[in-house]
């Protein structure tokens, strides 16, 4: 781990946006961590999350992890694009399952997330939590997803916030998508307008041009990606 340029943990990392996201790190001579539910192969390290357990045995266990895996080191940046979709309204039969299963995947993600930051995190660090711009208003028809990544929203504003147990100088920040271009959503959406979808690859050159601290939004923003004919604007709510 001497020889890294930096180091950077992505929450969701065999994800799509995950997987580009640890390609774009590793590419720049960067040490990587995932931590998800199965191990990427290009990460450096990989940490596992058991989906069985409970919100604080995930907590325990993925830290007791990092800082296996650290040692004495800290991190430059925390990417968390750990997330999913699941619609349904209150009528729907799913509802609280729905419910449930959105908040395990945004809701407990960015909060551990957030844990290890507040640990292992340099200061002066990034961290990034998804969010959603669907969020922003209500969500009837997808009220488990608009519910949690509200949440997400709540939490980015607290962390940036002055007290709130990470270090000094960091930087919170959340990314709201409509929609990402990744091989499932073209797989489910064959007919949709891909010339509004926001590519993978752009997202990632934002985080690596938040590690080397350029054009750094204000601490707390949760900035929109809106893409329009091909071409995406950061856009702050």
């Amino acid at each position: 781990m001497a020889a890294a340029l930096g180091r950077v943990l992505v929450y969701g990392g065999k994800g799509a946006l995950g997987s580009v996201c640890i390609s774009q790190f590793k590419s720049k001579k960067w040490w990587v961590g995932c931590i998800d539910m199965k191990p990427n192969d290009e990460a450096d390290a990989n940490i596992i999350v058991k989906g069985e357990n409970n919100w604080k045995e995930q907590e325990t266990a993925i830290l007791q992890q990092v800082k296996d895996i650290l040692k004495e080191e800290k991190l430059d940046g925390i990417i968390c694009v750990a997330g999913g979709w699941a619609g349904g309204n209150a009528s729907n039969k799913d509802f609280i399952k729905n419910c449930d299963l959105m908040w395990r995947q945004s809701v407990w993600s960015s909060t551990i997330a957030a844990s290890i930051a507040a640990q292992y995190l340099k200061e002066g660090g990034f961290l990034s939590l998804t969010g959603a711009k669907a969020a922003l208003d209500e969500t009837p028809g997808m009220i488990g997803y608009g519910m949690a990544k509200a949440a997400v929203h709540q939490l980015i504003k607290s962390l940036a916030a002055k007290g709130s147990g990470l270090p000094a100088n960091s930087l919170v920040t959340g990314i709201l998508p409509v929609t990402l271009d990744t091989p499932m959503n073209r797989k489910w959406m064959a007919d949709a307008d891909t010339s509004t979808w926001t590519p993978l690859e752009f997202v990632s050159d934002l985080f690596w041009k938040w590690a080397q601290q350029q054009d750094r939004p204000k601490n707390g923003s949760l900035l929109q990606l809106v893409t329009k004919d091909n071409v995406t604007k950061l856009i702050p709510a």
